[in-house]
């Protein structure tokens, strides 16, 4: 007998098993200064924490991403025209998604590269309820080790990837170039890729966004900590590692870390690690950019800025790319 859920049938499942993650751990804890990888942030209760911060009223970069694709998706989609293949990066909640999904001519298919499971399905169920004619193929996966992705039953016309969020601001600007490479290649000859992109501005109202008054951002960054006490057997006191986001104008990002309150001693799959007191644990980075910088990190991986849009006073913007 089948799956009773079709979407399950249809599930490409490559999410990080305990050993992966585990050795991702260890690396980044053994590595001077130490880091987490950010990806890990996203369990069930990590992207539902993620979805509030979007909500929050210092983070402005939700709101204005999404006027913005409001505002211009009858031109993105005359770029794009009819019977395209929709494939997003970092899918999250799917708010975006739907905008795009609305404004696009007879989507053919939708695939969701989300390292969530939870999130994943969630969104993909209430969009397969809003859009019965779009096939539905989610994976589950790091996008950034992008699998093979399943092809529609209906040929596209173009593939659409859909980069939104701001999420390349995650990366380094050599990893960033890497992902972009990628999607030069996943798109082919034909294809485009929207990207969101924060904007360099004041530094006050950047770093605010990461530094809610209501402390969402901090519960969400010490969720990390939770999830792999959860998952791997860690022994992190959350109450020992306090959040701190700060930005550092010469590289225009913020850096996003985990401070130790104290000096202290954590325990990963049988190795241990000495924190001193005020060490910092590195978890995220979120670049800000101006347009010279987007454009040459573009050039690097084959692509070229088809079309650009910019929110009131640069607070956020849409990048259109296609290969050069």
């Amino acid at each position: 007998m089948g799956s009773a859920d079709p979407l399950l049938e249809g599930l490409v499942d490559h999410r990080p098993d305990r050993a992966t993650i585990t050795a991702d751990v260890l690396a980044g804890l053994s590595a001077r200064p130490r880091a987490l990888p950010s990806k890990y942030f996203y369990d069930a209760r990590g992207s539902a924490l993620f979805e509030c911060i979007t909500r929050q009223q210092e983070y402005y970069l939700t709101r204005a991403e999404l006027e913005l694709l409001s505002r211009v998706l009858p031109e993105i989609a005359a770029h794009a025209g009819p019977r395209v293949r929709v494939v997003e990066y970092g899918s999250g909640s799917g708010r975006k998604t739907r905008l795009l999904l609305q404004g696009l001519d007879d989507v053919v298919a939708y695939t969701p590269v989300e390292i969530s499971r939870t999130a994943l399905l969630d969104s993909i169920r209430a969009l397969a309820v809003d859009f019965p004619a779009v096939e539905m193929l989610p994976v589950c996966a790091d996008f950034t080790a992008l699998p093979a992705l399943p092809p529609p039953r209906r040929a596209a016309r173009r593939t659409l990837l859909f980069f939104p969020g701001s999420t390349l601001g995650n990366f380094t600007e050599a990893a960033a170039v890497a992902i972009l490479r990628g999607m030069r290649q996943a798109m082919g000859e034909e294809g485009l890729a929207l990207i969101g992109i924060d904007l360099d501005k004041d530094p006050a109202l950047i770093e605010a966004a990461y530094n809610d008054a209501a402390g969402v951002t901090a519960d969400f960054t010490l969720n990390l900590l939770a999830r792999l006490n959860r998952e791997i057997g860690s022994d992190f006191d959350l109450s020992c590692f306090a959040h701190r986001a700060r930005y550092v104008v010469p590289w225009r990002r913020i850096e996003t870390s985990l401070v130790s309150r104290c000096a202290q001693v954590v325990h990963v799959a049988g190795h241990a690690f000495a924190f001193e007191h005020g060490e910092a644990m590195h978890v995220e980075y979120s670049h800000k950019y101006d347009d010279a910088q987007f454009a040459a990190m573009a050039a690097a991986a084959g692509l070229r800025v088809a079309a650009a849009w910019d929110a009131p006073a640069r607070m956020f913007g849409l990048r259109l790319l296609r290969p050069a």
